[in-house]
């Protein structure tokens, strides 16, 4: 089963603290390079893990350790200018509209990889981008 790993399962791995880090981390772990994450996923981990306000912080260079981690564990998936371009535009004839744009082009990135299943908390987020992207998506609970 190939699974679609989002930031909000990520970012639980490497944050020991995270109420949701032991089911994470156990999927993780168990994951390969027939798992994937959007390329812009590996920037919002980062983001996220080095802006937490924790003691010690979480610095740069253990931030880009992080991201190396993931990618020698997850194939990353990427679009193209077209791609990219296509999710915005079917994105834009809905509702999404914001920041869930993002989300648009991370549920593409799902769907383009062949994954049966996109890892998520963001439930919500991701069900209404249309029943394709919707018909993946699970929380690490589900498996």
């Amino acid at each position: 089963m190939k699974r679609f790993f989002d930031s909000s399962v990520l970012v639980p791995v490497f944050y020991a603290d995270h109420p949701q880090h032991t089911p994470c981390t156990k999927l993780f772990l168990d994951a390969g390079k027939d798992d994937f994450c959007a390329l812009r996923t590996l920037g919002e981990v980062y983001a996220t893990l080095t802006g937490l306000p924790v003691r010690p912080r979480i610095t740069g260079p253990e931030g880009i350790g992080i991201v190396k981690q993931i990618r020698e564990r997850l194939t990353l998936i990427t679009l193209s200018e077209q791609e990219y371009v296509s999710a915005l535009e079917l994105a834009s004839s809905g509702t999404i509209v914001g920041a869930a744009a993002y989300d648009a082009l991370i549920g593409h990135c799902a769907l383009k990889s062949g994954a049966d299943i996109l890892l998520t908390w963001n439930v919500r987020d991701f069900t209404r981008l249309g029943s394709a992207v919707a018909q993946l998506v699970k929380t690490p609970l589900e498996l």
